[in-house]
């Protein structure tokens, strides 16, 4: 999948768990689990912008772009 969903990362950096996260963004302990797992098929733009709030960050933060190339140490 081209998209890669670092909510796990920016939950660590904010110290945050799934519970707490789950009841600041009113979203279900399962659906927020099928997002931070990478499984999920879309999200809302209201959705990211609850996330965003409650872990103050950007959602470049939380959704990455693979392109597919990889960095290697010799470039």
């Amino acid at each position: 999948m081209p998209i890669i969903v670092n909510l796990d990362v920016m939950m660590a950096k904010r110290k945050m768990s799934l519970n707490e996260l789950s009841e600041k963004v009113d979203l279900t302990l399962s659906n927020l689990s099928i997002l931070k797992t990478g499984k999920a098929r879309a999200i809302r733009f209201s959705t990211l912008e609850a996330i965003c709030k409650a872990l103050d960050c950007q959602p470049g933060d939380i959704l990455e772009f693979d392109t597919g190339k990889k960095k290697t140490a010799n470039r």
